[in-house]
């Protein structure tokens, strides 16, 4: 049997696997990254000539393969949103960009800098990458498919969606920070850098990806219900890959224009989202990029559940082991909870959104990307150990608490009175 025998055999029963696992896995307490990351692991461990990822080695095929889950998963996300856009609608969204976010990036510096003595830059970039919560891993607890019920969309559903939507593509001007900073100390302590960063990349990057978000999804929207030459109008033809073209246009155009491309992918899908609210043509989009990022997903999961076994935490220490631990059971927990002090959310609710700020794909990606843009100090490695390390259990942790969690909170959402389940603010 050739490596190429066997990477077909594998192709094909983790394709079907992807298909097949949603389904079997559905209402118990695990999934199917859970399912991919230890199938990684394992086949790993057998005597077969099966070749396994180095991020570090093969940082860029790493980089662009998470890239590409990454914008995905944002566009399926969006066009999943039934809620129209606005400010007091999306309140709880601000409140997770805006407080739980910049506080998760400051204390998981904090706890690299103080338990692991890493240099400030390399400290920062630690939080910049496990600061944003993952799109890709949270079928879970993501809203459902476009038109569907109230209880596919209650308020603790849509806030971990739209959280995971944005601040995907927030998360890059704290990534550029920490590679300034790490640019700026090798070259000897100088403060201008600052500026600059706030200037271009913490204000115009975001202003362009969004602004391109905005653009492409108008035209398109126009394009897909409007459009009088019915060859344009695609929601006639009701093909899905039409939302690959989507997605790597919005994503294409404002990279092109140096913006950030996360944002707007996103942005795009809630527009196009937005043209025409009751249409089915969105069901078929977004049954098509849920397909894709499944298939991507176990890919990504199996390859590292392979890394794992491979020696991927050798450099681990137990202090580097506390962080991840500490990330995920006090830092996201704590911040999410204070993002919702006064907010109308209900308890059980606010809870689901404290706990399930599930790490994974993208962290992936922009821990290859700022290791491509910069060195920091040697310890690629070791800041791989750290991420894969909290990667992997909030992919079990969250993995086999989500369904029981969510189960329970719609069981309280039934009985409770009418319309309290999801107490939407007003426009």
């Amino acid at each position: 049997m050739t490596l190429s025998d066997l990477v077909y055999m594998c192709l094909g029963i983790g394709a079907l696997g992807a298909a097949v696992l949603p389904r079997v896995v559905a209402k118990r307490p695990f999934s199917m990254p859970m399912i991919f990351l230890v199938a990684g692991v394992l086949i790993q461990l057998l005597p077969l000539p099966v070749p396994a990822v180095d991020p570090v080695r093969d940082r860029l095929w790493v980089e662009h393969t998470t890239e590409v889950c990454v914008i995905v998963s944002l566009m399926g996300a969006g066009l999943a949103i039934d809620r129209p856009f606005g400010r007091r609608r999306w309140s709880s969204t601000w409140r997770l960009l805006g407080v739980t976010m910049p506080l998760t990036v400051v204390a998981v510096a904090l706890l690299a800098w103080g338990l692991l003595d890493w240099p400030p830059a390399v400290a920062l970039l630690l939080g910049a990458v496990l600061a944003p919560t993952d799109p890709v891993l949270a079928g879970e607890v993501r809203v459902g498919e476009p038109l569907g019920t109230e209880r596919d969309e209650d308020e603790a559903r849509f806030s971990l969606t739209s959280e995971a939507g944005l601040n995907d593509g927030l998360a890059f001007p704290f990534v550029y920070a920490a590679i300034a900073f790490a640019t700026a100390a090798g070259a000897g302590w100088s403060a201008e850098w600052i500026g600059r960063w706030a200037l271009t990349d913490a204000l115009g990057r975001c202003a362009v990806g969004l602004t391109a978000g905005a653009a492409v999804g108008w035209l398109l929207g126009w394009m897909f219900f409007r459009a009088r030459t019915p060859v344009l109008r695609l929601s006639e033809h009701m093909e899905g890959f039409v939302a690959l073209g989507a997605t790597f246009l919005s994503y294409g155009i404002a990279e092109v224009l140096h913006g950030y491309g996360f944002l707007s992918v996103f942005v795009t899908a809630c527009v196009i989202r937005a043209a025409e609210r009751s249409h089915g043509y969105h069901k078929v989009l977004h049954e098509f990029t849920e397909q894709i990022e499944r298939l991507l997903t176990a890919l990504l999961l199996f390859l590292l559940g392979g890394y794992l076994a491979a020696g991927a935490l050798s450099a681990l220490t137990l202090r580097g082991a506390a962080v991840g631990v500490l990330v995920l059971l006090l830092v996201r927990p704590l911040t999410g909870w204070l993002a919702q002090v006064k907010s109308t959310t209900r308890r059980p609710e606010r809870v689901v959104v404290s706990l399930f700020g599930i790490r994974g794909i993208g962290s992936l990606f922009y821990l290859s990307y700022a290791l491509g843009q910069n060195s920091f100090s040697g310890l690629g490695r070791e800041l791989w150990a750290v991420v894969a390390f909290t990667v992997v259990v909030s992919v079990m942790l969250h993995g086999a608490m989500a369904t029981p969690a969510i189960n329970r909170l719609e069981r309280r959402n039934h009985h409770a009175e009418p319309g309290a389940s999801h107490r939407r603010p007003d426009v």
